[in-house]
This record gives C-alpha cells, structure tokens and sequence, in this order.
C-alpha cells in the first residue's frame, strides 16, 4: 500500500534538531568506528544517586499504595518537604498547597509553562546564549521568542536597561538560568532587585530557572530569585533533583512562587499529565531531607575535576575562568575558529565530544562548553589528547 504523505505541523516543520539529541547521535557515531570517546558534552552527572535516596525508592516501590494514579500536583508531603527546603535553603516561606508544583523534571516545566502564559502571537524573552527548550516550549504555544543577548562585558547577566521599551512592554513572559547553562554565570541580589522592578514596570512573568543553585565552589552559595523582595509577586523559580542529588533519569523537580502562575502551570499539567510515581516522590522527600555532606562531598568532586580541566585549558592557552557554579566551563574558540569547527575538530582528532556554543543560540558563537561530568583522570587525559593534537587557545 501507498504511504500516507504525511503534513506536519508548522510548529514541528520550525523547531530546529535538540542540541542535545544531534550530540548523542555524533556520539554514537565515534563510538560505532571504535574510537575511546571522552563525553563532555551533556551535563549529566556521572555520579550515584546517594544511598538513603535509592533505599526509600526501594521501600516504597513495593507499597500497592504508590501503584496506582499519584496526585496531579504532587503529594502534598513532597511538595511540604520542598517549602522546608526552601525556608532552610533560602529563608523563603512557601505555601506547599498553593505556592508548590511537582515537575516530572524541570525541563517539562519549562517546556509547559508557556502553554499556560502565550497566546499565539505572543511574545517571551530568553537569554542568547541560552537553554534551548525556552524557545521550544514558546514556539509550541504559538509565541514569538526574542533573544537578549549575554555578554561577558556584563559578567554574561542580561543588560535590562538596553531592552526597548516596546519589547519589554509586549512580552509576557522572561526566561533566565542562574547559575547558568552554557556559561556559568552567577547573579547577585542587585541583579534581582533590578529584575523584579523590570517585571513589575514591564507586567512580564518572570521564570527562573534554578536546577544549578546547589553545584557551587569555594563555599560561595549562589543567591536565590525568591530570596529577593517581590520576587514572588512577579514569577516561579524552577528546580529540579537531578543535578542536585545525580537523579537526571529520576525525572522530578517543582515550581515555586507566584501562586496564579503555579496554579496556570499546574492546570496545565492536570491536562497533559498524570504526575509523578509517589514512590519517587518519598525517595525526594529523602533527597530535600538529607543533610549537606552528601552534597558537599559531590561539590568537592566537582571542584577538583574545575581545577583539573580549567588549569590544563588555561596550559593550552585557553582564555578561560574557573566557573563560580555549575558543572560547564564556557571557552572562548580560538580567533577565527567557530563554535562548530572547534567541536568537530575535537571530535574527530581526538574523540572529545563537546558542545558548540552556537547550538545555544547566536550569542553562544565563539564558545564551546565542556562539562565536569566524568573522573578527573578523563579530563586529564582531554587535556593530554588536545596537547598531542596541537589544539591550542
């Protein structure tokens, strides 16, 4: 029989390849011609999920309680741990009925909450460079995305006073990242009090996008959005498990803040979803309950593994900072190579993959990114393939 000739969706034929998916795929290519692949190029931790994490998931797996359909919004006793967590971790109080939202992931919140804000037409802000699934989740609501550049003049934080008036006054909706994917960055409270009374000036919901707040080095703990005064008033901080405790395949996160946009975001959901599995749940209820020593023993690791690969970088004539935060170092190419020749180039001569700063948009070109997610004797053996190539800054 003759195949269906098949039209698809204009907000499919539109949407470019995930970043991340054309990665693996290069991946998998090196690895089918034999070569030793050293994966740089997808945060995703290497590390175990720790222990009493994976002994509640075991305990509560086995409960007929947590087999059938789970809460739509969460649990309320998850979504309980997560404001304590916050008041301990942030000195914000939340309320877990209303201020609250289980995410099978912070990545689906992003990608929905668009649905719950834009109209077709419809503008929201993002920063370039920047996580490409902003763009996704607003071009699949019908919106139009507009870039606001990050510069490294500006400590790659977004210049709010350059933003036009008539933008800021027809978008809805602002995506942010601190610490932040690809480049690392951290913001400070005066950035955030800047940002709140922007929001409040332009009426845009704010969305921050915190999965990295709990990866930092030298102590210095990043500044939450929700710390700030009014910042509740104006938008949700989204995080998620997976960086946090190594639970990337676990799927789970929350949103937090603005209860009418929880609320949006949850009703959202509650169309589109059936929640999280419950025991997955308790097993994050264990996580957000667990003391620092596991984090901080995961940070140290991190920390030692920035030292190695940044040092050996900087050895090689690489323009680079340690990064504050984050598991990404964000590298300038060298002069006259772009972001997609240096990946290729070091994919090919010496089986590093990496990640193009381009593919995070057009203020990414010039950067490439390599993660901190595999054994410093890796990254030191990265740096020992590049010397021997002749790959230099």
């Amino acid at each position: 029989m003759k195949k269906l000739e098949i039209e698809l969706a204009d907000r499919i034929k539109g949407l470019p390849p995930y970043l991340f998916a054309s990665i693996d795929k290069m991946k998998q290519e090196a690895i089918n011609a034999g070569k030793d692949i050293i994966n740089l190029g997808v945060g995703d931790p290497d590390l175990p999920t720790p222990a009493p994490i994976i002994e509640t998931l075991q305990k509560a797996a086995s409960n007929p309680v947590h087999h059938q359909y789970p809460s739509y919004v969460g649990m309320l006793s998850f979504r309980t741990a997560v404001a304590n967590w916050y008041k301990k971790r942030f000195k914000v109080t939340l309320d877990p009925k209303t201020e609250v939202l289980s995410l099978i992931g912070s990545k689906e919140g992003v990608a929905h909450l668009p649905m719950a804000l834009i109209n077709p037409g419809d503008t929201a802000l993002m920063t370039d460079p920047g996580y490409p699934v902003y763009e996704a989740g607003t071009l699949f609501a019908g919106g139009k995305s507009v870039f606001v550049p990050l510069t490294i003049e500006n400590g790659f934080l977004p210049d709010l006073d350059a933003i036009p008036d008539e933008v800021a006054d027809e978008a809805k909706l602002f995506f942010l990242n601190y610490p932040g994917n690809p480049t690392a960055a951290v913001a400070n409270h005066a950035f955030y009090d800047k940002l709140v009374a922007f929001a409040h000036r332009h009426n845009i919901v704010i969305c921050h996008d915190a999965a990295y707040s709990e990866i930092y080095y030298d102590n210095k703990l990043p500044v939450g959005f929700m710390e700030v005064d009014g910042a509740k008033d104006v938008g949700i901080e989204l995080h998620s498990l997976s960086k946090t405790y190594n639970m990337t395949g676990w799927r789970i996160g929350f949103a937090v803040g603005n209860s009418n946009v929880v609320g949006a975001l949850g009703q959202v959901k509650t169309n589109i979803d059936s929640g999280i599995f419950q025991a997955i749940q308790e097993a994050g209820i264990t996580a957000l309950e667990m003391d620092d020593a596991p984090l901080a023993a995961i940070r140290n690791t991190y920390q030692e593994r920035r030292d190695v690969l940044v040092s050996g970088l900087q050895k090689l004539g690489f323009k680079v900072d340690p990064p504050k935060a984050a598991f990404y170092v964000w590298i300038p190419t060298p002069a006259g190579t772009s972001s997609s020749d240096m990946t290729s180039k070091l994919l090919q001569e010496t089986a590093i993959v990496t990640t193009p700063g381009s593919g995070f948009g057009a203020g990414g070109e010039g950067y490439f990114r390599m993660t901190l997610c595999v054994s410093k004797e890796r990254l030191q053996e990265a740096i020992d393939r590049m010397e021997r190539a002749g790959i230099r800054g």
